[in-house]
């Protein structure tokens, strides 16, 4: 009698089987066995939580079952692997996304209503994981989401943070940080390895021997030692059978308690080292302002990237294959700098522990590694203190001198008379304190390196990287980003996505290049009202979430107007605001005056130390709440400030947005991914030609984007060349009115000094130029009202943006880089 109980769990009725099938009855009989046995509840006592897990692990067998055979699939083939090491990864929500990758989000739907369960409910449950910031992660996310559709054998590895950056909530129009505790309910995803561990070493000295052939080594003596445990993630492929993995490594005591400490009344020194331990992967990333802080940044970079190279070396040698051949096995990405210490690490596990000779073990190394930049600001280019490199990692210090003397021996020979560029080139800063400059690493032992948009590559290859690209032209490249559209149309926009489905066909997804065949329909009434239809639906959605988050109530008629992206000023949200100011004080001159109705609507986050940007988000919430209470303003301009912005909240925001604002200074941003976003959604640009807006607007047309500003070069020059904002402001009253407003204390009940040091930084430097484009910038969005008053005619550029989008899919930016730099070729995996 059990043994049949048992085989009709296994499969139903229709022969399908409970763990792995993919019907309304077999995902219900799944839900309702992984809500008892893993979960402990019926259904009449499960809370929401019980009931999202539940489902969690129902998708999770169904994944799991896909990566064995994917995993069967990459034993029997030995394909070349790609390896991506990031500090960070913003995934977002994985139920949605798993769902939609299977392509059971129908019956899944169906399987719930019957128990009586919404299953929009335990979407909206979701912790959001805390892996990552801002545009870094997400790019590693959707990039993750490319491998697997593509089918490119690849394990992606980071950090598993125990808390995320920060949970953003306003208080008196300011950003205070909560804790992200996004494993307070644990994480149903994950699959904990502890047989996948490995030792970090840390501080201590190193020892110069010789081996028993006489050869001249060093060991590294460590000062301490603890381990790092693998923590997978499954992560499926669209259509397709592949499931990479997500390898996170999480901190561990080499020996978690002490018995002699405790039973000697030692309490605290029986668990100091397991505590000391397991805070280098409990936070993403820490105030680096102070040592302490630096310390654990460096740790934190050295503990990810050891871990990830030691299960390199170790897969690599399930192979049968020699380390020699190390680098045709794998191909290593650096996102940024924050993994460039590989470089090192490498030379040591070859050189100190495998006993490989210098030469050979740099041969290995440099044809492993390539590095992707992400900045042209010189000083997030991170450097460390050599005292602090030297205390940390010792040995470390020693090779990199090592690479460094016969790199410069290079340099000497190529440029024999130039003693500057050698310091320019140096991975040694000797200017001032010395530092180590990661970049420098980065560059010397990678063969290839690449900017994220056709721009960013450019004045990568002219200014901050310009003697590397001297030195090498043939390592440097361009790869402009991408998103996924699965996530960020099909998920985000399902009203979208079947008008899409409707008018393209089916898996337009997997090739964006199709979205072309939309123009054919820009001018099509019945098309068009079908377009704004889906994009009002949205955008009533977004009000709905504004009046529960902000507590303002605002018009889905009114022209949305959407600024979401990390504080910054290079950014420029506060000429954002100055717009809104300009705005106001027409109404105030002229209460009659025919403006388009606005909502102006905010998100990101600024850096818990950056003062500037703090006061940035208190100016944003302190003219919406004069604008949004004022009576002559009604019905014309609404502000609001949507708190926490993440993936969740732009699954939301993005698709219910009128208008893009891209507006950085010229020359300041590597890509931009969020400009993607917002226009594979149907809103219109505004911006600059900087990052990724350049090839935006080559792609969509320029008469379908809203271009203002100075470009790079104008910028530089007029930076360079004595630039004086206080001129601009007494040469435009307009923009002088503006900034008396901000300074008179109007937004601050009264106080004139909340806001003088915004108001003395743009005065008196403005290193962001948002004076000299003020005049451009106001012109520009008056031209964006008057495009709004005419409804075919927005609607039709709305359509052409998303036709002219297929550029701009990770599927592209990730297929380039298979060709051009990892030589990785697709292995695909049969359904089990």
């Amino acid at each position: 009698m059990a043994e049949t109980s048992s085989a009709k769990r296994k499969s139903g009725s229709n022969g399908e089987s409970t763990r792995t099938g993919l019907s309304e009855d077999s995902i219900r009989r799944a839900f309702l066995d992984n809500l008892f046995y893993v979960q402990g509840r019926f259904l009449e006592v499960a809370s929401l939580n019980d009931k999202y897990k539940a489902l969690a692990y129902t998708v999770r067998d169904r994944l799991l079952h896909r990566w064995v055979g994917t995993v069967r699939a990459y034993q029997e083939k030995n394909p070349r692997t790609v390896c991506y090491l990031s500090a960070e990864y913003l995934p977002g929500p994985y139920l949605g996304n798993n769902l939609l990758n299977l392509g059971i989000e129908a019956p899944t739907r169906r399987a719930l209503a019957g128990l009586g369960i919404d299953l929009d409910e335990l979407l909206a449950h979701e912790e959001e994981p805390g892996l990552g910031n801002g545009g870094l992660g997400r790019l590693a996310a959707c990039f993750m989401d490319s491998l697997a559709t593509l089918q490119i054998p690849a394990v992606s590895y980071g950090i598993r943070y125990e808390f995320g950056i920060f949970n953003q909530t306003i208080v008196d129009g300011g950003q205070v940080e909560v804790t992200d505790n996004w494993l307070r309910y644990g994480n149903p995803w994950e699959v904990r390895r502890p047989n996948i561990a490995y030792d970090v070493h840390l501080g201590g000295h190193t020892e110069q021997y010789h081996d028993a052939d006489g050869r001249f080594r060093v060991r590294w003596v460590p000062g301490e030692t603890f381990h790092g445990v693998a923590i997978d993630t499954p992560i499926l492929g669209h259509g397709v059978n592949t499931v990479n993995l997500l390898r996170l490594w999480t901190a561990e005591a080499a020996e978690g308690f002490d018995f002699h400490a405790f039973n000697r009344g030692d309490y605290y020194g029986a668990v100091v080292r397991e505590v000391r331990s397991e805070t280098i992967s409990k936070v993403l990333y820490p105030n680096d302002e102070p040592e302490i802080g630096k310390r654990l940044r460096l740790l934190q970079q050295h503990f990810f990237v050891t871990c990830s190279l030691q299960d390199m070396i170790r897969i690599h040698q399930t192979t049968g294959q020699p380390l020699e051949r190390f680098h045709e096995k794998f191909s290593i990405q650096l996102n940024d700098t924050h993994p460039a210490i590989a470089v090192a690490e490498l030379m040591r596990l070859l050189v100190d522990k495998h006993q490989m000779e210098w030469d050979a073990a740099w041969q290995v190394t440099r044809n492993s590694f390539a590095y992707t930049n992400h900045t042209l600001l010189p000083e997030a280019l991170e450097k460390w203190p050599i005292p602090l490199f030297q205390n940390v990692l010792p040995r470390h210090l020693e090779i990199i001198y090592e690479i460094n003397a016969r790199f410069l021996d290079e340099v000497r020979l190529r440029y024999p008379f130039d003693g500057a560029r050698v310091e320019r080139l140096s991975i040694i800063d000797e200017n001032g304190p010395r530092h180590v400059r990661m970049a420098h690493l980065a560059c010397v032992g990678s063969f290839a390196i690449n900017g994220v948009a056709e721009l960013h590559s450019r004045l990568l290859r002219e200014t901050v990287l310009r003697d590397f690209y001297e030195l090498w032209p043939h390592k440097f490249q361009n790869k402009t980003n991408g998103v996924t559209p699965r996530r960020f149309v099909m998920l985000s926009n399902p009203g979208l996505s079947r008008l899409l489905t409707d008018t393209l066909g089916p898996s337009w997804e997997n090739d964006l290049a199709r979205l072309r065949s939309l123009e054919r329909h820009a001018d099509d009434p019945a098309f068009q009202e079908r377009w704004r239809r889906i994009k009002r639906e949205r955008k009533e959605a977004l009000a709905a979430t504004i009046a529960a988050r902000c507590g303002v109530t605002v018009d889905p008629a009114s022209l949305f107007d959407v600024q979401a992206k990390r504080i910054h000023e290079y950014k420029r949200q506060h000429l954002n605001v100055l717009h809104i100011v300009t705005l106001y004080n027409r109404i105030k001159c002229d209460p009659s005056i025919d403006i388009v109705p606005r909502t102006f609507i905010f998100g990101g986050k600024a850096a818990p130390g950056y003062a500037m940007a703090k006061l940035m988000i208190r100016l944003i919430n302190a003219v919406g709440e004069v604008v949004n209470r004022d009576p002559d303003v009604a019905g014309r301009l609404r502000v609001a400030f949507l708190p926490n912005f993440s993936v969740k909240t732009g699954h939301v925001l993005y698709p219910a947005a009128d208008l893009s604002q891209q507006i950085s200074t010229a020359g300041k941003e590597a890509s931009g991914t969020g400009n993607m976003k917002f226009s594979m959604n149907g809103a219109l640009t505004i911006g600059t030609l900087d990052g990724a807006n350049v090839e935006i607007r080559e792609e969509v047309g320029a008469e379908n984007f809203f271009l203002f500003g100075l470009n790079a070069e104008e910028a530089a020059r007029t930076l360079a060349g004595g630039y004086r904002p206080w001129d601009i402001y007494n040469g435009n009253l307009e923009l002088k009115s503006v900034i008396d407003l901000i300074g008179s204390g109007l937004f601050a009940h009264g106080d004139r000094n909340l806001f003088r040091p915004l108001v003395d930084s743009l005065l008196q430097y403005d290193p962001y130029l948002l004076l000299a484009d003020y005049a451009a910038y106001i012109e520009c969005q008056d031209r964006v009202g008057a495009a709004f008053r005419d409804p075919a005619r927005w609607t039709r550029m709305s359509i052409l943006n998303v036709a002219r989008m297929g550029k701009f899919s990770s599927d592209r930016t990730i297929g380039e880089y298979c060709r051009d730099i990892w030589r990785a070729q697709p292995v695909p995996v049969e359904a089990g």
